[in-house]
């Protein structure tokens, strides 16, 4: 047996519901090497810009003094820990879940959920799309990545982490068979159909893993770090949720994964048993409630809108005034390929830039365009702003 023969061998173990790296397809095609296709996409992600960004991107809570407070790099390792404990008992590809599972959230903005529909609401008025972050994950990697390039990341992995979103909870999770084209249309589609994004399900069962893991990752996760911060007494929850998924992170990780798999082994879907998918339905709308809602002041969301607004506003001048001291020119497009310059509407630009920014970067650059603003100065060394 070759080493190449080696690096494949465990999938010959897989379950008949597994998908396979020998199926793998990229939209160019490209040379093999010795690793499989999903093991050599989840090297390509975790060597990414926008992986390299998630260290200081918000999962829930922005802007805490806590170091203990999860961010957006934890979530998605929880997600792939859960993620690959399921499949390895559903005997499913494990490389393939932690491909999707480590690129789910790369399109993520900062603030969290906060500031994603504040730039949903700038996407809508000026360029008449809609944002969502798990599209823009997908835009990372297809056409952000490498200097507007992309990382020609599998379609099965694309797909996983465009269908990802956990918000919308199912008590089954059945994947749908597609052709490049079926993705690429479900892609496209979430820029132009405010649904869209309700209607989408995964190609493989890894893909569905991955999904219902997003969920699991974060729910008990948040209690504790709302706990932490006291915005919630750990005796609020619901006796009626904790009797049945337990009182802790840990609990409710091992009962839902434990159900799960128990439901699902040696099917060609998952499944949640009735007590556990209520339970977990009960207490997302919990969350929601008591935490979610709670997260940030309106104080602190009316200033977000006008951080983002001022931004946005800001970086469209620079670029119709061709401004190529400012910023956006120096940090973003001029990294970028001539292609993208001239494919992709300034609107498009600036929403990709300020997607792209970190909750730190976001804040220090709203502080330096108000300077420069102040100034009113047409052209100038933006270097002198920077503190």
């Amino acid at each position: 047996m070759n080493l190449e023969e080696n690096m494949y061998n465990h999938e010959n173990n897989l379950s008949k519901f597994a998908s396979l790296s020998k199926n793998a397809i990229r939209l160019k095609q490209e040379e093999s090497d010795i690793r499989p296709a999903y093991f050599r996409d989840i090297d390509r992600i975790i060597y990414s810009l926008s992986y390299t960004r998630y260290i200081d991107k918000t999962q829930v809570f922005s802007l805490k003094e806590n170091d203990h407070i999860s961010k957006r790099i934890i979530h998605v390792q929880f997600v792939s820990k859960i993620a690959k404990t399921i499949g390895r008992a559903l005997g499913l590809n494990e490389d393939l879940i932690e491909a999707i599972a480590l690129g789910h959230d790369l399109g993520h903005v900062p603030f969290g959920h906060v500031g994603e529909k504040i730039l949903n609401d700038i996407s809508l008025k000026y360029d008449n799309t809609y944002f969502n972050h798990n599209a823009q994950s997908v835009r990372e990697l297809m056409s952000l990545e490498k200097n507007g390039q992309g990382l020609n990341i599998t379609i099965q992995v694309l797909d996983g982490i465009l269908c990802h979103n956990g918000e919308f909870l199912s008590g089954k999770y059945i994947p749908k068979e597609k052709s490049v084209q079926t993705f690429l249309d479900d892609y496209n589609n979430t820029y132009i159909n405010e649904k869209a994004n309700t209607m989408l399900i995964p190609m493989t069962l890894e893909g569905c893993v991955v999904r219902i893991s997003d969920i699991v990752g974060y729910i008990g996760r948040d209690i504790e770090d709302a706990i932490m911060l006291g915005i919630l007494k750990k005796e609020e929850l619901p006796k009626e949720i904790t009797s049945v998924l337990g009182n802790n992170n840990r609990e409710i990780i091992n009962t839902i994964v434990t159900d799960i798999i128990n439901n699902s082994l040696n099917k060609p879907y998952l499944l949640l048993s009735d007590d556990v998918y209520k339970a977990l339905k009960a207490l997302k709308n919990f969350n929601y409630k008591y935490i979610y809602d709670k997260a940030n002041t309106k104080e602190q969301i009316k200033k977000y809108v006008e951080m983002f607004n001022f931004l946005f506003q800001f970086f469209l001048n620079d670029l119709e005034n061709k401004n190529k001291d400012s910023i956006i020119y120096q940090d973003f497009l001029n990294n970028m390929n001539e292609e993208y310059k001239r494919k992709t509407k300034k609107t498009r630009i600036v929403i990709d830039y300020i997607a792209g920014m970190t909750d730190d970067y976001f804040i220090k650059q709203y502080n330096v365009c108000k300077k420069v603003e102040k100034n009113k100065n047409k052209w100038y060394n933006w270097n002198i702003f920077i503190e």
